[in-house]
Parts: structure tokens; sequence; C-alpha cells
């Protein structure tokens, strides 16, 4: 029976399962470091708001699972602020804000960075062309 493609078109991203092998370690860093909403806890599971989201942290379920977590970008409005304050607290940075592409009509910034669990993160900004409160990262 065939099915209309509509029917299997995601909608939306309903919730991102991210690896930790220490589980309250990891809360700590995405409630107070990140500043994410924390929804509710389980033993061993933790789940966080971000823009409607629902982040999961846990550890792997299976060892073939076991392995750092796909990249997430957390869309920022000031990278540069965001990125200081991260810096700011300690957190491991891959690389500063920098553009990576230049769009007709903005200019994606990106930024990386390591969680507690070691898998690499980033911010991300798109600002539009000729913003002035944005200018190359000075580090």
């Amino acid at each position: 029976m065939p099915t209309d493609s509509r029917e299997l078109t995601p909608r939306s991203i309903g919730q991102i399962a991210i690896n930790v092998q220490d589980v309250g370690r990891a809360t700590a860093f995405y409630r107070d470091t990140l500043g994410l909403r924390l929804l509710f806890e389980f033993p061993g599971l933790a789940f966080f708001d971000c823009g409607g989201v629902r982040l999961m942290l846990a550890k792997p379920e299976k060892a073939e699972l076991d392995h750092a977590a796909s990249l997430i970008y957390y869309k920022v409005d000031d990278i540069h602020a965001a990125h200081a304050a991260l810096a700011a607290r300690g957190v491991t940075i891959e690389n500063a804000p920098a553009v990576v592409a230049k769009m007709p009509d903005h200019d994606l910034w990106i930024s990386a960075f390591r969680d507690t669990e070691n898998n690499i993160l980033a911010l991300m900004c798109e600002v539009p062309t000729g913003d002035p409160t944005q200018r190359e990262a000075q580090v």
C-alpha cells in the first residue's frame, strides 16, 4: 500500500540523545554551565529543554553505542558573548568564533567547545550582513 510522502517527512527534532559517562557531572554542565532548563531526571538519565528540543543525557546502552555524540549546534544571539561566557566558566574551547560562510543576507559564525564528557559541541550565530556589532574575534 503506497504511503503519502508527507507522512514520512519529519516536522522537527523531538529529542537528541547525548552519550555521557557520568550523568551527574554532565547534568551539572548542561544545567549550570550552558544554562539549559532541566526538565526531569530518572536514575541514569537527565532531560533538558533547548528551545523546544529535548536533550537526553544517558550512558550508552550497548558497547557499540559508546562513542562521542553527534555535533549539536546551539543557536545564540551574540556568539562573542556566549563564547566569552563559556571560556570564563572553564569550558574547553576548540576554536574561537569565526565566519564559516558568507551568505547573501547573513554571515554564519561558528565556535566549537567540549562538554565534560569530551563531546564536541558548537555555538552558531547567523549575523545579518553588515551588522556592525559583530566582528572577528580577538583571541
